[in-house]
């Protein structure tokens, strides 16, 4: 694919983020304390109606390992987040719009308060709640925000990684959204041979042909997040890195937020450091925001490529 950038990093090396103390050269590894609850993300499911090239979690029509949240235990958790002080509910997937309880953890989210962000592909499943989405615009129109998943400002190469006829749908259901009086965003991707600034503004123009209120130069508006590969090299952060890259560590999600996930078979829903780290086993953090408020070490390669140096976020 002559379009997408060529990486040309070498393969991770296999003595690297296997030791959550020290990294592969014996350095104290850095760690992330919380350092105040902002977002509750919830992964509704992994289950997706589309399988698109490049999906860090691997969603798909059949990808069921996290299954479904159910509203109740949901709610449980957003009266946790709320006590915590959070002021922001996120829910992914998969596609969030799969699970048939969205609706009702949108409304209880709302009741308590809390903004909600909803990463969606804006296709079929999300187009077939229109009607009951429209209420919700109407009383809460300011509290929600739908990120729309477009991966590049053409369809050719939207489909390329989304799979064919997936540009569309989209479009429509993004266009929908933003004329129901719904605030909406955009996530591409930095996956191609252009720089950021060509990116925007193709989306720019996207944006102005589509008749949509978004400033392509707004990163909130319009998110590009960097490509994950956790089999290519990217360096261990240590603690020495904080004052290298003059960063500090409360500007990475794990310092401001969890996610809630529910694995197939287990008998509960559980509490991970971030959106990006649904399945390793290591990042466990309990059943309880409580018992997840401890330090998350930087032992993987997404923490590294996207968040320290990467720079990026999946909240709002």
């Amino acid at each position: 694919m002559r379009e997408m950038a060529d990486v040309t990093l070498a393969s991770l090396d296999p003595a690297k983020f296997r030791d959550a103390e020290r990294t592969a050269r014996g350095e104290p590894r850095a760690k992330v304390a919380l350092a105040a609850l902002h977002t509750i993300w919830f992964n509704t499911g992994t289950l997706c109606n589309i399988a698109c090239q490049g999906c860090y979690i691997e969603s798909s029509p059949r990808n069921d390992r996290l299954v479904y949240l159910q509203l109740a235990e949901v709610e449980d958790f957003l009266d946790q987040a709320v006590g915590q002080g959070a002021r922001l509910a996120g829910f992914t997937g998969g596609e969030p719009f799969m699970n048939p309880d969205l609706l009702g953890m949108l409304g209880a989210a709302l009741a308590r308060g809390l903004d909600c962000l909803v990463l969606t592909n804006a296709m079929r499943p999300m187009q077939r709640f229109k009607a009951a989405l429209a209420p919700l615009a109407a009383s809460h129109g300011g509290q929600l925000t739908f990120r729309v998943s477009l991966d590049h400002y053409s369809p050719r190469l939207h489909e390329l990684l989304r799979g064919p006829r997936s540009w569309a749908p989209a479009l429509a259901g993004l266009r929908w959204l933003a004329a129901s009086g719904l605030r909406v965003a955009v996530a591409g991707r930095l996956a191609w041979r252009e720089g950021e600034a060509q990116l925007r503004a193709g989306y720019g123009r996207l944006f102005h042909d589509l008749g949509l209120p978004l400033d392509a130069c707004d990163p909130v508006q319009l998110v590009l997040f960097p490509e994950m590969d956790a089999g290519r090299d990217v360096p261990e952060i240590t603690e020495a890195c904080w004052g290298i890259l003059n960063k500090s560590p409360d500007s990475v999600m794990c310092a401001s937020s969890r996610m809630v996930v529910r694995r197939k078979g287990a008998d509960r829903a559980s509490v991970l450091p971030c959106t990006l780290l649904p399945y390793d086993p290591a990042f466990e953090l309990g059943a309880s925001l409580t018992a997840a408020a401890r330090q998350v070490p930087l032992n993987h390669p997404h923490c590294a490529r996207f968040c320290v140096l990467g720079g990026a976020s999946c909240s709002a």
